[in-house]
């Protein structure tokens, strides 16, 4: 070993002076018992290492998992039930569904279906930019519900797609001529992450967290199932993807309209793909039996006895991938992103379940809701202000699990304290937790892949994320609203 890589001294001193002021400075509040007030300070400084970059995120969950269960915090005195406690995340279900399903989006790009989508949509609907915008958008969408990571969709199947549409008519940043059309593909590109990311619980890594927030905060008034979750966001979904590519065309319209020649460059790419072969055959037809299990159609048909757990479907379909041979155990052992994504949303859905536990969530929401009342706010003006500050309060993370896991169970507490009704209150956190990932060129993984493509600078990028930002909130909050109410959720 003749070069170590231990733990960015900077951003780890931050994390660990935040952590022992708030463990030995700071008094600890009156209503909370002293081991909460303790966990709060490990989590605290767990999130500032991970905003920091310490480490890498498993990295520092290991380390955050380590010290629960040296500390004692969640069980003082009781070192055996105190380590049971630290490595209680990896019984969740609900982390196991992501890492099952992230292991099964593998054959998206293994088989090259992924792209084979990409391209056949362009194909249809390229003859002009607006359309290729479009093709885009519908070849994310279909990807979104069997694709946990957001990045892997849109930065590693949609952006290699669009990179060589733009390369095809001249559209490089070296060239200096992103704004033909590469500027405007790309940012259309990103904008489509937050909204798709939206649209599923399967759809990126935080979303599963946020539903297990939710029940804990909600009790047994609300608990969204994944059928739930797709009914709720289709039509503000769908409004929002119809009109994103039109507001990125009228701020940052592209020089060339008019693309008749994209639906045969694309046919050329799906000609070079060949015929569709019998593992892309197979992939869809797990695809299709994830998605029939996901939404609940055997209860629907046959009655609630047939009912399948959302992370036993996931495990099934990964053993159809690996008993046909379309993935090999060494694809999912090398898969560092599914794995990782295990251990730290282990460690931090324990963090944040024992806050709750240990009623310091309670407590924080109580303090939040009180501010507001005191300003003399109806539930809903209380709801709109802790939306506001919850979703632009994103301009200070780079992760959204890292901004879920350290202020959506307290905002989701404070509203409920207000009077707000849960499943409304929970309907519009949860969908502005991916929405917030169109804010800057670092709010989640696939932000810095296209922005370091080159085709945007940091002013378009950040004034087209926060217009976007103002978009959709209105959409889902005004339109989500009206569909929420007619669904009788809330």
């Amino acid at each position: 070993m003749d070069k170590l890589t231990p733990l960015k001294p900077v951003p780890s001193l931050i994390a660990i002076i935040v952590a022992l002021i708030i463990w030995f400075v700071i008094p600890v509040p009156e209503g909370v018992a002293p081991n909460a007030w303790h966990l709060l300070a490990l989590f605290i400084g767990t999130i500032v290492a991970i905003i920091g970059k310490a480490m890498p995120i498993g990295a520092v969950s290991i380390i955050a998992i380590a010290l629960v269960a040296l500390t004692g915090v969640t069980n003082p005195g009781k070192p055996a039930a105190a380590l049971d406690d630290a490595l209680s995340g990896f019984s969740n279900q609900l982390i196991w569904l992501i890492g099952f399903a992230i292991m099964i989006s593998l054959s998206l790009n293994k088989t090259g279906l992924g792209a084979r989508i990409g391209y056949y949509f362009i194909s249809l609907f390229g003859k002009k930019t607006l359309g290729i915008a479009y093709a885009l958008t519908m070849a994310e969408t279909v990807l979104a519900p069997v694709t946990p990571s957001n990045t892997a969709r849109g930065g590693g199947i949609i952006h290699p797609i669009m990179k060589s549409i733009a390369d095809s008519f001249g559209s490089k940043p070296e060239l200096n001529t992103s704004s033909t059309i590469g500027r405007y593909l790309a940012l259309v590109n990103y904008n489509i992450n937050p909204i798709t990311s939206a649209m599923f619980i399967t759809a990126t890594a935080p979303n599963p967290l946020v539903v297990n927030l939710i029940a804990k905060g909600a009790g047994s008034e609300f608990e969204l199932t994944w059928s739930m979750w797709a009914i709720a966001a289709l039509v503000p979904a769908i409004c929002s993807l119809v009109v994103m590519p039109l507001v990125v065309y009228l701020l940052y319209p592209p020089e060339i309209k008019s693309t008749p020649d994209a639906p045969r460059f694309a046919q050329e790419k799906l000609e070079a793909l060949g015929v569709v072969t019998l593992a892309e055959k197979i992939t869809l037809g797990v695809f299709a039996l994830l998605l029939i299990l996901w939404a609940g159609v055997p209860a629907m048909i046959f009655g609630p006895e047939l009912a399948v757990n959302p992370t036993t479907a996931a495990l099934i379909g990964l053993a159809i991938l690996l008993a046909t041979g379309v993935l090999s155990w060494d694809d999912v052992l090398k898969h560092k992103g599914a794995w990782d994504t295990v251990v730290w949303f282990a460690a931090l859905v324990m963090m944040a379940t024992f806050l709750g536990k240990l009623g310091l969530i309670g407590w924080l929401s109580k303090t939040v809701g009180t501010g507001i009342d005191n300003m003399g706010m109806s539930w809903i003006g209380g709801t709109i202000l802790l939306t506001l500050i919850y979703l632009y309060s994103h301009y200070f993370f780079a992760s959204t699990t890292a901004h879920v896991t350290a202020m959506f169970a307290a905002f989701f507490a404070a509203g409920i304290a207000l009077g707000a009704p849960p499943a409304l209150l929970g309907l519009i956190l949860a969908f502005s937790s991916s929405l917030m990932m169109s804010l800057t060129h670092y709010a989640t993984g696939t932000a810095p892949i296209i922005f370091g493509s080159g085709y945007a600078t940091l002013g378009e990028w950040w004034k087209t994320g926060f217009v976007m930002s103002v978009v959709n909130l209105l959409i889902w909050m005004v339109i989500g609203g009206v569909w929420w109410k007619w669904l009788g959720y809330w």
